[in-house]
């Protein structure tokens, strides 16, 4: 990940983009969806925790995409 163009967020404000509560993000997203080291990180090894918007934004369009789809026999998708 190249730090200088990924845009981070605290949770209040990850809140704000994706309309979950700050309580749904930190007990049922973190660590079942959002993967520290991809979706969030920690600063210097601190509590705090800064939420990636260019990787969260980029898995939940690709998750939404395959909620659509259509499994194949011959392993693949069709979208409809």
């Amino acid at each position: 990940m190249n730090s200088n163009s990924n845009l981070y967020l605290t949770t209040s404000e990850l809140s704000a983009r994706i309309k979950y509560d700050t309580r749904t993000i930190r007990e049922r997203l973190k660590d079942s969806v959002l993967i520290e080291g991809v979706h969030y990180i920690r600063p210097f090894g601190g509590r705090k925790i800064l939420y990636v918007w260019e990787a969260i934004q980029k898995d939940m369009c690709k998750f939404s995409q395959s909620a659509m789809a259509i499994p194949m026999t011959s392993g693949g998708l069709s979208h409809g």
